[in-house]
């Protein structure tokens, strides 16, 4: 057992710094040596004195080393670890070359005239008025944050969150946390339950306290919505409630029922009894199924002028397939007739079955009759593909809608409709039930509303069942296009998604078709990367396709493909040539055109959950990275890459609304509780002039065999079709 030392010294040099957990390996100066430490500690930089406690070990390969255990940080006072500390990047405006100037000049007294007398910044050649501004306010920064981390290393936690609570609580942030530090995982992305619960355990909240069982209803209750549900059954709450806890349900029975009484009466929870089971739920859930059932029926009764007698809407398709040069089936021409004699209309259909010819003729009618129409899909990519097939313009739904991120909310709702007569929706099938809502109330009651999509396809990745409950409900005219055309039968992606969906294995070839579906045969997943190295190199250019246009959709996100590893050896083999400059985060290296994805909506940034970009710019200096999404570009500070990952290879979850040259599809066993036939369906339909599967044919056959997709529970179907009401 080795003995606990004390260790005083100044940090020489990071050798690498995981800010996600804190974890940092880094040279420390002390005893006239340079000693090797590792450890989980708050954020470092060079030149700054730190005292140490931990433990010491023989490294076989690197020597002597000491395990920190402990760490409280003191900022330099030598002019070498002065110079060390300014020019590490840590505060905002002030890198290597101002640095080593402000040291120059001020001395040792450089940090307390950054403190105390900032105005005096202006006597250094070069510092000008805005560069003042931007250290002053990045210092002022930089003392909060401090506080926060040592605060955070008090109560024995990671300090990587420090720089988002402060950006979220200003100077308020650990009077917050003190108060009630299970607010952190509600408003800080990224905190979890359990590190709001040790900070709540050590500020003095008992194990089986009233406080600490409200606070871990909302989680759950907030936690389901990640799989999609709005409603949790109560029973099913009170045992998440014991294992979350880790108390015996007996002995909280009673302390819940006090929580769920408060909670109920402080318009926390909503509760809703369906087919005798209560079910527990959060009102913005329950308001945002409601609200829709609402406004979908007033906008369905609210009469409308009738655009056409039905003579005429036959005249209107023939002439817009003349001009188009088009002709319609059946199903499609039954699909323009019930867009134009229904307020809401969905059409629903695979690839190939003409969802874009439909669209492409019922704008030529609404131009022809020059009627005001809006095209809109849930995401930049989604929408772009929309402008490019029809000609038209299409935005996304949140600029449609146009979010104020000054109140967090739309500024189109009841109040400010939009102004249209059609809103037509692409992607429908990605719309989850906030963004529904958000986009029920924006429509005047007198538009008529179409939504497209593919009900095949997995369902949005934020909550709810929007689509698929508006269609079951049978509230609204559902044309369902099933055809095949011709053209589309040249290709094996279409054949081969269609087969998946009525649960046949996919085909390697079939007469008269392109050879744009390949199966790779693979047992071993150790074998991708070679698979990967020979696509990109050989088949890829073989089919005209560039690499920037293809990509890796995999199930999962852990294992040998996953796509934490894919991206890794991605990088590595599409993407070395441009490391530097670069900047680090939790373990991963983000260089210029790297391509990037945002895990969350991020309203400031007016980014969203999957959005897909390449980094354009890094600023070293700064620590400020630059992503273009589209026309916009965005930038991210280091605490933001939080919310970025590589995205050579994506989940078929986030790969939803996109499509791409090539498409590589790794399926194997290890995948067994993700392999669903709606999952391998969608992502194969993302790809436009080639996929390439490679796995185990086992894999696949129970992915098209598994039709059994997980229900969500929600009930905005009842709320369409009964009276469903909440107590």
């Amino acid at each position: 057992m080795h003995e606990t030392e004390l260790l005083n010294g100044t940090v020489e040099r990071l050798i690498y710094q995981n800010k996600e957990n804190g974890f940092a390996i880094f040279i420390v100066q002390a005893h006239q040596q340079n000693i090797t430490v590792k450890g989980y500690v708050p954020t470092i930089s060079p030149g700054e004195h730190v005292s140490l406690k931990g433990t010491w070990h023989m490294h076989q390969k690197f020597g002597k080393q000491f395990d920190v255990q402990s760490c409280h940080i003191e900022v330099p006072t030598t002019l070498i670890g002065l110079k060390k500390y300014l020019s590490s990047g840590l505060i905002k405006g002030i890198g290597p070359i101002y640095g080593e100037k402000l040291v120059s000049h001020f001395k040792e007294k450089v940090l307390e005239i950054i403190d105390t007398q900032p105005e005096r910044l202006h006597e250094v050649p070069g510092i000008g008025h805005k560069r003042v501004e931007k250290i002053i306010s990045a210092w002022k920064e930089q003392k909060e944050i401090s506080n926060i981390m040592v605060f955070l290393q008090g109560k024995g936690l990671s300090t990587i969150y420090a720089v988002k609570i402060y950006k979220h609580y200003k100077e308020n942030a650990i009077a917050i946390i003190n108060e009630n530090p299970y607010r952190l995982a509600q408003d800080i992305w990224g905190i979890g339950f359990k590190t709001a619960d040790i900070i709540a355990q050590k500020n003095g909240i008992e194990p089986h306290s009233e406080k600490r069982i409200a606070a871990a209803i909302i989680h759950i209750i907030q936690t389901i919505a990640q799989d999609g549900h709005l409603y949790i059954e109560l029973e099913k709450l009170k045992t998440d409630i014991s294992q979350l806890l880790e108390l015996q349900l007996d002995d909280i029975q009673q302390t819940i029922k006090n929580a769920l009484h408060h909670l109920y009466n402080t318009d926390k929870i909503k509760l809703i009894t369906h087919a005798n089971t209560h079910y527990i739920t959060i009102p913005s859930f329950y308001f945002s199924e409601k609200g829709i059932a609402y406004t979908l029926k007033q906008l369905i009764n609210f009469p409308a002028q009738h655009i056409f007698h039905p003579q005429d809407i036959t005249k209107a398709v023939q002439q817009a397939q003349d001009a188009t040069h088009i002709t319609l089936n059946e199903q499609q021409q039954h699909g323009i007739f019930a867009c134009l004699e229904n307020k809401a209309t969905i059409i629903t259909g695979g690839p190939g079955t003409g969802k874009t010819t439909l669209i492409k003729n019922l704008l030529h009618i609404l131009d022809e009759q020059q009627i005001k129409y809006l095209l809109a899909a849930p995401t930049g990519r989604a929408a772009k593909r929309i402008t490019e097939s029809t000609g038209k313009y299409a935005s996304t739904l949140h600029r449609l809608l146009e979010f104020d991120v000054s109140v967090m909310r739309f500024t189109r709702n009841e109040t400010n409709a939009l102004t249209t007569h059609f809103l037509i929706v692409d992607e429908a099938s990605m719309i989850d039930v906030f963004l529904g809502h958000a986009l029920i109330k924006a429509l005047p009651l007198n538009a008529r509303l179409i939504l497209i999509g593919d009900i095949d396809q997995l369902p949005s990745v934020g909550a709810g069942n929007f689509l698929h409950d508006l269609i079951t409900s049978n509230c609204i005219k559902t044309i369902s296009l099933s055809y095949i055309f011709r053209q589309s039968q040249n290709s094996l992606i279409t054949i081969n998604a269609h087969r998946i969906n009525n649960g046949e294995f996919p085909l390697s070839k079939h007469e008269n078709s392109k050879r744009d579906f390949i199966f790779i045969k693979e047992d071993n997943p150790e074998n991708v990367g070679l698979h990967l190295q020979s696509i990109y190199t050989q088949a890829l250019p073989r089919y005209g396709i560039n690499a920037d246009d293809s990509i890796v959709l995999t199930p999962m996100h852990r294992g040998i493909v996953g796509t934490q590893k894919l991206n890794y050896d991605l990088q590595t083999m599409l993407n070395m040539q441009n490391v530097s400059p670069h900047l680090s985060y939790a373990g991963a290296r983000y260089c210029i055109h790297d391509r990037v994805m945002q895990l969350r909506n991020n309203y400031d940034k007016n980014v969203f959950n999957g959005d897909i970009g390449i980094i354009e710019n890094i600023n070293t200096e700064d620590q400020l990275l630059y992503v273009r999404f589209f026309d916009k570009l965005i930038e991210y500070e280091t605490s933001d890459l939080v919310e970025l990952v590589h995205a050579y290879a994506i989940s078929i979850h986030k790969s939803q609304g996109s499509e791409f040259s090539a498409v590589i599809i790794p399926l194997f066993m290890q995948h067994f509780m993700m392999l669903q036939r709606n999952l391998l369906y969608t992502a194969i339909t993302r790809a436009k002039k080639l996929c390439i599967v490679i796995g185990q044919p086992r894999a696949v056959a129970i992915a098209i065999k598994n039709k059994k997709n997980s229900e969500r529970l929600t009930f905005l179907q009842q709320y369409l079709t009964t009276d469903l009401q909440c107590r």
